[in-house]
């Protein structure tokens, strides 16, 4: 059990008065601190814990580490050799990966906080620090669901929405959208299969959280479903009387 005989002595670390409860399914941990005394001390907390915990002191070797290898969650000084911290989760999160991150750092002021949340920390915790804080921190930011995938191209039957490329294309057909059209469109297709109204348009399309008393949906929607119905044999886009449109593939 990680006790006070461990960590007496060393600025980095608070003793705690009671032991971290153990989870039931182990976890596997990479954790990335320069200071040998806070690395072993926190790898053999947790190994006592039944976890597995992966060291590096560097943060170049951390960074290779965490994109070629998967763990459930990450542990981060902020000032590491070779690559800091901030700059390491920053990479980590360009390469689309989403593995918890806890920083564990002396640097505790409020901006620093906030700039290792900002580059993608998903939590904090400064030195000293207290073993049972840090693994239930740990254990928390394990709970928490997978990060869903962000979608950046929208199908409805044969049309396609390519959000990233900005670009439209039905049945492998270019088709020219000005950018209202665009965003028009986009919503639309979010809402596959269900009715938005004129007021949900008007505030998710032109931002108005009112009635400006004009045909600006209308002629919208008029000019959208010419460019990705009126060419093609199928209708996608439908007028859902007194209430909205929606639209979606045949029924």
């Amino acid at each position: 059990m990680v006790g006070e005989s461990l960590v007496s002595g060393h600025p980095c670390i608070q003793s705690a008065n009671h032991a971290p409860t153990k989870r039931k399914c182990p976890m596997r941990i990479l954790l990335i601190e320069d200071d040998p005394s806070v690395a072993d001390y926190v790898a053999r907390g947790l190994s006592e814990q039944g976890h597995v915990c992966d060291v590096l002191a560097e943060g170049t070797d951390g960074l290779f580490q965490a994109t070629r290898e998967t763990y459930d969650v990450l542990v981060v000084d902020r000032m590491l050799p070779g690559l800091d911290g901030l700059s390491l989760v920053r990479a980590l999160r360009a390469a689309g990966r989403k593995v918890p991150v806890l920083f564990l750092t002396a640097l505790g002021g409020i901006d620093d906080r906030v700039e290792g949340l900002e580059a993608g920390g998903d939590d904090y915790l400064t030195k000293p620090f207290a073993f049972a804080e840090l693994m239930a921190r740990v254990n928390a930011l394990a709970r928490r669901p997978p990060v869903q995938e962000v979608k950046t191209v929208l199908r409805v039957a044969d049309l396609e929405l390519d959000l990233m490329r900005r670009m439209a294309t039905r049945a492998g057909q270019p088709i020219e959208l000005l950018p209202k059209e665009f965003t028009l469109l986009e919503v639309l297709m979010r809402n596959e299969g269900r009715v938005v109204t004129r007021t949900m348009l008007l505030e998710r399309v032109w931002d108005f959280h009112f009635d400006p008393k004009t045909s600006v949906v209308e002629t919208h929607v008029s000019r959208l479903r010419a460019k990705v119905d009126k060419p093609f044999e199928i209708a996608l886009l439908h007028t859902v009387k007194n209430m909205g449109y929606s639209l979606h593939a045949p029924r």
